[in-house]
């Protein structure tokens, strides 16, 4: 698992209105389906005509605090006369789904924390969401066909939650002016003091320098505390007996691990190649890397962006591990890993769009998505785990 953070948190930038702002304006609306990011999508009208049809002008909005299907009182939030689209919470709702439930957070809600986005969702409902979201992304920007059996995902629960609360083993904070415990409203700055975050453990760590060790499927691992490493405690088990399953590593086998991190995929590689085969891991984080030595020494493990990284390893590899930060890997890495000729890709991502894209690249060049799995990681949030298995096109199943 990559070192590398995650996408940073991005708050609302400062802009110039284009035009009269609708911050504060209310609307009774039936809202639609969910969309990437944690919000459902409604259109509201704007007052005014849409002149080459004379009909009603309408805007979307992308609510928040909603169930698909739910007849809500949608407040705007973000969003000016000229701006394409709009942003709103759903302060009242008329009509609930069978799918809400009372938020079990105190601080999650309109106005609130913006570090959850589900809170109102029964967990079970939350993960059809995110596969609905994975399918949505899927058909239209990896152009898999509506019929694709790989749409049928479901989204599988992890253990070590405790239905959906209680699972990040590190919780970053921000402070009020007092210095109180607190987190930001969702895109801003501001925050909210927080007494008990319940998605995570009580024994969570802040991220401070140091290492801790980590144990998985018996193995330990050296990871720097405020490195990166799996937050829910069940993740790195499933993620590696999933890309172990999917990949079938076989003695005397060439493997890359890219963005490597702590060489948590590269460990268990390596014991399945033996001492015949070869595993190589390459990250950008020097000090994950210099962990990853430690942790696999059986591996050549090389620290330094993977695209110029590669340029060093231009030979043929049977397996490729794909574990990128949640931008996704890009053409360029997937047109080097192409390069290689690999029988099987494993893909670890953690943001069904980026992967989507990445899958119609490597489409392009005679690769297809054979099997795929998701996994709540991380409940509550709109957030999900996705490995696809990739393999060339005229590989036969099974």
């Amino acid at each position: 698992m990559s070192s590398r953070q995650r996408r940073p948190v991005r708050h609302a930038r400062a802009k110039q209105p284009r035009g009269r702002s609708r911050i504060g304006e209310r609307f009774e609306v039936e809202v639609g389906a969910i969309a990437h990011g944690g919000h459902v999508v409604a259109r509201v009208p704007t007052g005014g005509v849409h002149e080459p049809t004379g009909e009603p002008e309408t805007r979307v909005v992308f609510v928040r605090h909603a169930v698909p299907g739910e007849r809500v009182v949608v407040e705007i939030t973000e969003g000016t006369d000229g701006d394409r689209f709009w942003r709103g919470d759903a302060v009242e709702v008329l009509a609930p789904s069978p799918d809400r439930v009372v938020p079990p957070c105190p601080y999650a809600g309109p106005g609130k924390c913006g570090g959850c986005d589900f809170q109102h969702v029964s967990p079970t409902a939350q993960r059809d969401l995110k596969a609905a979201v994975i399918r949505e992304q899927l058909v239209r920007l990896a152009r898999l066909d509506p019929t694709d059996p790989l749409l049928e995902t479901r989204v599988e629960a992890v253990p070590g939650d405790e239905d959906g609360l209680r699972w990040r083993t590190r919780q970053s904070y921000a402070r009020t002016a007092d210095g109180s415990r607190a987190m930001r409203l969702h895109r801003s700055h501001d925050v909210i003091a927080v007494g008990d975050c319940l998605i995570a453990r009580t024994d969570a760590r802040e991220p401070a320098p140091g290492t801790v060790t980590e144990r998985v499927l018996g193995r330990d691992f050296t990871v720097a505390t405020d490195g990166f490493w799996q937050v829910h405690p069940g993740a790195p088990e499933t993620l590696v007996t999933t890309v172990l399953d999917l990949l079938d590593p076989r003695p005397g086998e060439r493997a890359l691990d890219l963005y490597a991190g702590v060489g948590l995929f590269a460990a268990f590689l390596a014991d399945r190649v033996g001492s015949e085969g070869r595993v190589v891991a390459i990250e950008g984080d020097a000090q994950a890397s210099a962990l990853s030595q430690g942790n696999v020494p059986s591996a050549e493990c090389s620290v330094g962006d993977v695209l110029p990284a590669l340029s060093s390893y231009p030979e043929s590899f049977d397996l490729v591990v794909l574990d990128p930060p949640r931008e996704g890997a890009r053409r360029a890495v997937v047109e080097e890993v192409v390069a290689r000729s690999p029988r099987a890709v494993a893909y670890v991502a953690c943001d069904p769009a980026a992967l989507a894209r990445d899958l119609a690249i490597f489409a392009e060049h005679g690769y297809r998505a054979a099997a795929l799995r998701a996994f709540d990681l991380f409940p509550m949030t709109h957030h999900v785990e996705c490995v696809a298995l990739v393999v060339p096109s005229d590989a036969t199943e099974g």
